[in-house]
């Protein structure tokens, strides 16, 4: 969004309070904004004022009683500034949700909508085409290329401290990094192994069942010491105070849910887009659970002749405060933003043909 480029951070900031309330009034406005900026009356009324000009926040009503609410497309794309958003500590972010939303389910269709699919559309290669016409050798050097690179940095975002170097030479020469934990190693070479497993079995990721999750979490955890199947405890999650559903059934019911609602989702952008960010957002395991979710994710996408990601070149950094926001004001925006570049990021790198 353009706009917000120029916007100062006080301004920002207001945006943000608009977009975690249903309806909100001036008074309840400042009362959110005092933590982090003073503001007068007088201050306040421009700013609001400038944000409306700009299309940015709504008024309902007129007077004392003018209500502003966020201008939104749908209910889980409300525009959030994501740096202004994190200069507040976790425990400042008074407006964050911190339980899991049942509701969530009812609101996900349409994320992508018709406009944005027929852009995609003008980049979109079949990967089975693509792949198919390629010579042997070019192919799997390729293919070697995109699992190494998709190995590093899916491993990175989870604290991994293998370079993309080391990362190559255990891949192709089965070396080991000097001064790295067996545990980083493993984690590197399961996502090779599940890489391997989702696309010589892409066709079986048309339809997805939680049997398909829990096996690819497996080949994904596999000599990690952590447990298998739906974990049984309560777990937080570092950076929020968010927390996810506790109890065995909860975690059940929800994935059954997300199975169903996604099942039905028919645009396969869409439906990775929703997977990755549900499992991410349910945690329904001990540990692995982002992982899993973005495998998971490249599954349906070369189910559906759909180019995978690397996430080669996403920022971990903005990729785990996009999940975070999401976790505490459903918020799907910065997600979607991230998810899309990656696809043209990939469709644009590998495999040129």
């Amino acid at each position: 969004m353009n706009e917000t480029m120029k916007l100062s951070p006080r301004q920002k900031a207001i945006i943000n309070v608009v977009a975690q309330k249903a309806d909100v009034s001036r008074k309840t406005i400042a009362k959110n904004l005092s933590s982090v900026f003073s503001v007068s009356k007088a201050t306040l009324a421009r700013d609001l004022s400038v944000l409306i000009k700009k299309d940015l926040i709504q008024t309902i009503g007129s007077g004392p009683n003018t209500i502003y609410k966020s201008i939104k497309k749908h209910p889980l794309l409300f525009y959030v500034d994501l740096e202004q958003y994190f200069s507040l500590e976790p425990d400042v972010r008074t407006s964050a949700k911190t339980t899991f939303e049942n509701n969530i389910f009812s609101l996900l269709p349409g994320v992508i909508d018709t406009s944005e699919q027929k852009d995609l559309q003008n980049i979109f290669r079949s990967f089975n085409k693509v792949t198919n016409k390629l010579d042997t050798t070019i192919l799997n050097r390729e293919l070697e290329r995109y699992v190494i690179e998709l190995s590093w940095k899916s491993s990175k975002i989870e604290g991994n401290t293998y370079t993309l170097l080391e990362t190559e030479n255990l891949i192709k020469q089965g070396k080991e990094a000097k001064g790295k934990t067996k545990q980083e190693t493993t984690m590197i070479l399961n996502h090779k192994n599940a890489f391997k497993t989702i696309i010589e079995h892409r066709e079986n990721f048309q339809t997805l069942t939680t049997r398909k999750l829990f096996e690819l979490h497996g080949v994904l955890t596999k000599d990690l010491d952590i447990t298998s199947g739906i974990r049984k405890q309560a777990v937080g999650i570092t950076g929020t105070t968010y927390t996810p559903l506790a109890h065995e059934w909860e975690l059940k019911e929800s994935l059954e849910k997300m199975m169903r609602v996604v099942n039905n989702v028919n645009y396969p952008l869409e439906k990775a887009l929703l997977t990755s960010t549900l499992l991410a957002y349910i945690q329904p395991f001990t540990d692995g659970n982002k992982r899993t979710a973005r495998m998971f994710g490249n599954a349906i996408l070369l189910a559906h002749d759909y180019f995978p990601l690397s996430y080669r070149s996403i920022d971990e950094n903005e990729y785990k405060q996009a999940l975070i926001l999401f976790y505490e004001t459903n918020n799907l925006s910065h997600i979607k933003r991230l998810f899309l570049n990656q696809y043209r990021f990939a469709v644009k790198t590998y495999f040129p043909g």
